[in-house]
């Protein structure tokens, strides 16, 4: 039997944070670490420069919300200045805009952190009710685990893109989860390096973080370090053995190193904690239709185009099981559906052009779709083979291949 195609359709999953539970930021203040504006620039050298005593500070970003009138807005600085000043003095604390409706203060000289939390919530009360406005914030305090007193800056930015998530109204302070956050805004940058330090460092902060753990692998993977996706997802697993998409990852990992066994091992495992994941469903069913077990196949399969009737994958899939059972009729229908979704399928389209020539049916059609798979893929030898079974039919009606089969 010909080696089957090896999909490039399966990706790693990367769920949001449970704590997450609103839609994400538009803008990230911690874009700002990496491409410094002057006001950020400018904030860091005042930081640098002031006389802090040794017991540290506590920095915080404030945004108004976005929501608030164009008016507010237009004297959000203005407010903000006299709000900062009437809880403390220039001996106490620095501040500055990072733009019109945003900013950065540190402040010291508090006995511990709680009178530094009373003081803050003071500050924010006064310049909400000022601007009729919520106000976002992210606090972060020195010293804190190894950071810098340099680095408490740039973590106040991340404890305000985690605030975000929950939207206005909302104070968060920096933690694990906001390096979870940056390192994902890393990643879906492609900036994969510096996200996995991200990752890292706040797996220093929180060990057993299965979100962490779970990017931190799915860092590596897409970046082909896959025994070190591997080690992370496993560890993750360890914490919670019933965390489905940890157990998906492992399950696609094993299957990229070509460890097709453990992978349905552990896909099968999290089908049992939960038969209603697309991504399961599909790869579990894939997986088995690679092996011929095709009886085991097809109900994953099928579960897959019911939670997600959008995938031609699985309709394709579907066509190639029933095409080599000579169930003509149903390789058809599924065939049809996975073309309908996805037009330029080169698997799909070939696979139906065999099933129509071999009903005898529409023969003009699937002489144009066999073209059009090898058009597509024009160095696809089982395309091309396809392809000639098509001509063939359709001048002598000569029987399917069994050998040509897709994955």
């Amino acid at each position: 039997m010909k080696p089957r195609f090896a999909s490039k359709e399966f990706t790693f999953l990367k769920p949001d944070s449970d704590e997450l539970s609103i839609q994400e930021p538009k803008t990230y203040f911690s874009d700002l670490v990496h491409k410094k504006t002057v006001s950020f620039e400018a904030f860091e050298q005042r930081l640098a420069a002031a006389r802090i005593p040794k017991n540290g500070f506590t920095c915080a970003a404030i945004q108004v919300a976005q929501t608030a009138s164009e008016q507010t807005l237009e004297k959000a600085r203005d407010i903000f200045e006299a709000c900062f000043h009437s809880v403390l003095d220039k001996k106490r604390g620095i501040w500055e805009a990072l733009d019109p409706t945003a900013f950065v203060l540190v402040f010291w000289d508090y006995d511990n952190q709680r009178k530094a939390m009373d003081l803050l919530e003071s500050l924010k009360d006064k310049i909400s009710h000022a601007l009729k406005a919520e106000l976002l914030v992210g606090v972060a305090f020195f010293p804190f685990h190894t950071f810098s007193g340099s680095e408490i800056f740039a973590n106040a930015l991340k404890a305000i893109d985690h605030a975000a998530f929950f939207g206005p109204g909302h104070m968060k302070h920096f933690d694990g989860i906001s390096l979870n956050i940056s390192g994902d805004r890393l990643y879906q940058l492609g900036q994969y390096e510096a996200a996995v330090q991200e990752y890292e460092e706040g797996l220093l902060l929180e060990p057993k973080n299965i979100n962490l753990l779970n990017s931190l692998g799915v860092c590596f993977g897409v970046t082909g370090e896959l025994e070190k996706a591997r080690l992370s997802f496993t560890r993750a697993m360890d914490i919670n053995p019933r965390e489905i998409m940890v157990i998906y990852n492992l399950g696609l990992v094993h299957q990229i190193l070509g460890n097709n066994d453990k992978a349905v091992f552990f896909l099968k495992k999290a089908h049992g904690i939960d038969h209603t994941v697309f991504e399961v469903e599909l790869l579990l069913g894939h997986l088995l239709f690679k092996t011929q077990q095709y009886d085991q196949a097809l109900p994953h399969l099928e579960a897959a185009s019911r939670i997600h009737p959008e995938s031609s994958m699985a309709f394709r899939t579907m066509g190639e099981i029933f095409l080599d059972r000579r169930d003509l009729d149903k390789a058809g229908t599924a065939f049809n559906a996975a073309v309908k979704l996805k037009p330029t399928d080169p698997i799909a389209l070939s696979g139906y052009a065999l099933a129509m020539a071999l009903r005898k049916r529409n023969l003009k059609i699937a002489l144009t779709f066999a073209r059009k798979s090898v058009a597509l893929e024009p160095e696809n030898t089982i395309f091309q083979d396809r392809l000639e079974q098509v001509r063939q039919l359709t001048k002598s009606s000569q029987g399917y291949d069994k050998t040509k089969k897709f994955a």
